[in-house]
């Protein structure tokens, strides 16, 4: 095999191997530094650095490479920014969990060389992404790569952080966040997931200490009633207003505890009576608050007791529970416990029960960044989402969110930029520590991770230094892809924190996908054991089949369910491709690309192929603007299996072997050019099957990566020949499909018989009868308005045309009126639909004449045809 042919099958292996080295040699995803092209930026959702990318990476990485493909075709001065996230907690812990197996604390280390320890973990899996990344063809500009630690960025984290603590919208706090007790942090609330869970309500009994006595309370958490500081009931409670201003002794600790009426207790709820743990949860802070109520916190960050407990320090948590109310029973204070199942936050991170507690934290006051948010929605710089229903669920966040809880009790990440004095315990805000740093220890927290992520955007442009180049030229981005699932987590801090510090949307659009499924539709988890590595997937479909998967799956908002039937499918359209270039190759191996020349003498297939081949490119064009990568590929697959693969190349043989020689190379010319142009607008979405087929045809340029996509041509439409090309079409599928009901195969020479109702279509026919001889065998054809239809045949209606093949002793006649009878019915009803249409006056009154027309075009046709195979079938009636 020449270097200048292709394997006999499509192997993706073969195909891949080397490509992605070879572009990255010619350093061919770079911008192209045209400054009289528009730019278009993107920054890639930073991966965290904590090992494998799932199929969600994929499918959005593969999204956004179709985007940065296609405009840097379209001539764009693009910008694919890579970059990843420190990942605070999950890498962490991974680091730790790493360290455990060895028998090594990160105490033991020190801040310092455990820090040196994640730095090179970070270098091993962050290469381990850019192997994957590779892998899948990103054509990433590696150039401009951050990650969220780096200088530049941790510059940046610092300037956000000083700046909006000296605005007042950053402060610090004794608050109830939720706590993860296996990790030892403060996490935000959508790092919290809600699960459920097996539980009870605990009913138990606080003695009055008047001697009165009790009330009844329900709890889910029998052991923070340790910290108990109060118990509330509703001031309108015509039940307890002789019980308000009273005291109770909280049992197990022999404490007194006053009783208060608060509002905020509901009277339809369990007893009507609440407990009041101001340290233990975030309703019973605010009722604590109102009231003056000491806070008592009785667990230790590991989620054991703490000291405060009395005799149940030391304990877990939950076993601290079942002792609680083993002694509450033998105290003859537990009333009942009702099991139920009821929803439990756990930590995104390490999956353990999440424990609301008192603790001191920093914290972003959110309503006035978020109002900003808000107000900018209404303005001509909104961002626009894809789809833009989601753009409610940004509004809904942004409308009811809480203050954010942004330190982490971590090691890994940006260590917070404040100071303490040791003596005074005055706290200095700054970007270097106080001059005279040995009075003062740094805050040990780090900031969250989101934190950082969250200027990524502008941050990753070289902001807080706003007239640099990059920043200049390419913020705001342009697009920003990513999953409906972290639209709170992400794109909402980055829409906030840009308009406050660069006064400017981060990016246009946000185009928001789905979630990938198994096929039973099924979220993939590790629990249900249904993942599937993309990477797996790539070894044996190729990188190009998975693709194209992905991007057929993208209808922007929507799930999309994996399944190998459906790589199959997409490996056999490549097959498809691949083979069709190499029928164009064997017959243009002479060719060069000057020799290619559209403007000679061209068949109605030829004008044909080239009329859809724009139709093609314009819808491409517009669906890939709009984000519609799904209809997109469906326009693509159409064109390119039925009309290139299936009908002009099987076409194209009447030519390249007839005699015509002049008629031979403006077809072959035809038949690269249309190919080519299917490379192009199949580019961005399977960039190395596509490329390694373009490299072997006739053409100019270094690669399809640089090279120009298509545009339309309007010189090439040509409606009369795609107008005649449908009629040839249709008359040929009813041919194909008449023999195989009679059971005749193609090679059986028949009579063909066509009646046409329109001057122009027989002219059309007689002209291409040689399409008619190749496709249908006839070895009688007659093509006449006044042909008389047989008494025995099979009949097809089509539009303007009727075609008969006498069939004597090969046809049932009974059969087929039977199949003339559902025509019928399948004519009575389209033109039954079609006149109760008509027959709408809002229809036809408010419906473009344009749209008007067309339906009553529609009419005329069904009822031509409805009339013919009534005709038909009273002929055969009296044959039979």
């Amino acid at each position: 095999m020449s270097e200048d042919e292709l394997s006999k099958k499509y192997n993706p292996q073969e195909v891949e191997n080397g490509r992605y080295q070879e572009w990255l040699k010619q350093d061919l995803f770079k911008p192209s530094g045209d400054k009289n092209a528009q730019p278009y930026s993107v920054v890639i959702p930073p991966p965290n650095v904590t090992g494998k990318l799932h199929l969600g990476h994929a499918w959005d990485t593969t999204l956004q490479d179709m985007i940065i493909r296609q405009k840097r075709m379209q001539g764009f001065d693009t910008l694919w920014l890579p970059g990843m996230d420190h990942a605070g907690i999950a890498t962490q812990a991974k680091v730790e969990a790493k360290l455990n197996e060895q028998g090594i604390s990160r105490y033991e280390l020190g801040r310092e060389k455990f820090i040196d320890q994640v730095w090179d973990w970070k270098e091993e899996y962050a290469q381990h992404i850019r192997e994957q990344w590779a892998k899948l063809g990103l054509s990433l500009d590696y150039n401009h790569e951050r990650f969220t630690l780096d200088d530049g960025l941790s510059e940046a984290v610092k300037t956000v952080f000083v700046k909006l603590y000296g605005k007042g919208l950053i402060y610090r706090g004794e608050y109830i966040i939720n706590w993860d007790p296996k990790a030892q942090t403060a996490l935000s609330d959508i790092e919290v997931i809600h699960k459920e869970d097996e539980g009870a309500f605990y009913h138990m009994t606080y003695p009055l200490t008047d001697g009165s006595g009790t009330v009844e309370i329900a709890t889910t958490r029998p052991e923070t009633m340790l910290g108990d500081t109060a118990v509330a009931v509703h001031p309108a409670d015509e039940r307890f207003q002789q019980l308000i201003g009273k005291k109770v002794i909280l049992p197990l600790m022999d404490r007194e505890i006053p009783i208060v009426a608060d509002e905020y207790v509901d009277r339809e709820f369990g007893t009507g009576v609440v407990k009041i743990t101001p340290a233990h949860d975030p309703n019973d802070f605010e009722v604590g608050n109102r009231h003056d109520l000491p806070r008592v916190n009785v667990m230790n960050n590991d989620g054991t007791m703490n000291e405060q407990a009395g005799k149940y320090a030391g304990m877990d948590r939950f076993e601290a529970r079942k002792a609680i109310v083993k002694d509450l029973e033998q105290l003859g204070r537990l009333v009942k416990v009702e099991k139920m199942v009821h929803s439990v936050g756990h930590s995104e991170r390490s999956d353990a029960v999440v424990e609301p507690r008192l603790s001191k934290q920093w914290f972003v006051k959110m309503q006035p960044l978020a109002q900003q948010a808000i107000d900018n929605q209404a303005t001509e710089d909104a961002v626009d989402f894809y789809p833009p229903r989601f753009n409610q669920t940004f509004l809904r966040w942004m409308e009811n969110i809480h203050d954010w809880v942004i330190s982490r009790q971590l090691w890994w990440g940006h260590q917070i930029p404040a100071w303490y004095h040791k003596e005074t315990g005055e706290v200095y805000v700054g970007m270097q520590a106080p001059q005279d740093s040995q009075n003062w220890v740094q805050d040990e927290d780090v900031l969250d991770t989101w934190f950082s992520s969250a200027l990524w955007p502008f941050s990753t442009l070289g902001w807080p230094d706003t007239e640099n180049e990059m920043y200049q030229r390419y913020f705001p981005t342009n697009t920003l892809v990513t999953g409906y699932d972290i639209i709170s987590f992400w794109v909402s801090r980055m829409i906030f924190q840009s308009l406050e510090f660069t006064q400017e949307r981060p990016f246009e659009n946000v185009l928001i996908h789905g979630l990938i499924r198994d096929a039973q539709g099924r979220k993939m988890s590790k629990s249900l054991g249904n993942g599937i590595d993309p990477m797996e997937v790539i070894d044996q479909y190729g990188a190009d089949a998975l693709r194209w998967f992905l991007s057929n799956g993208s209808t922007p908002g929507q799930d999309v369910r994996f399944s190998y039937e459906k790589m199959d499918a997409a490996w056999n359209f490549i097959n498809k491709i691949w083979n069709a270039a190499r029928f164009v190759l064997m017959n243009v191996e002479e060719m060069s690309a000057t020799d290619i020349d559209l403007s000679g003498k061209k068949s109605v297939a030829d004008r044909w192929i080239l009329t859809r081949l724009n139709e093609t490119v314009a819808r491409v064009t517009e669906l890939f603007d709009r984000f519609e990568f799904g209809e997109a590929g469906r326009q693509l697959y159409n064109f390119i299996w039925d009309d290139f693969c299936d009908w002009y190349i099987e076409m194209s043989k009447e030519t390249l072997y007839g005699i015509d020689k002049e008629a031979q190379q403006t077809n072959k010319s035809v038949l690269v050019y249309v190919l080519d142009q299917i490379l192009r607008l199949l580019h961005p979405i399977m960039p190395f099957v596509t490329e390694e087929i373009w490299s072997k045809l006739p053409h100019l340029g270094t690669s399809l990566v640089t090279a120009e996509y298509p545009v339309v041509h309007p010189e090439f439409s040509d409606e009369t020949a795609a107008q005649g090309m449908t009629v040839l079409m249709d008359l040929i599928r009813a041919v194909r499909n008449i023999r195989a009901e009679v059971n005749t195969p193609i090679s059986k020479p028949i009579t063909l018989l066509i009646q046409t109702s329109d001057q122009e279509i027989e002219a059309f026919l007689k002209e291409n009868k040689n399409y008619i001889d190749r496709f249908c065998n006839p070895e009688k054809l007659e093509i006449n308005s006044q042909l008389e239809p047989p008494e025995l045949a099979m009949t097809a209606v089509l539009t303007g045309t009727n075609v008969y093949l006498p069939l004597a002793g090969l046809i049932d006649v009974q059969a087929e009126l039977d199949r003339l009878a559902k025509e019928l019915e399948k004519w009575n009803r389209e033109v039954q639909r079609v006149e109760d249409k008509l027959a709408n006056e809002r229809f036809v009154a408010n419906a473009p004449e344009a749209v008007v027309q067309k339906e009553r075009d529609k009419q005329a046709d069904y009822l031509e045809k409805q009339q013919t195979v009534k005709d038909r079938i009273k002929q055969l009636q009296e044959i039979n």
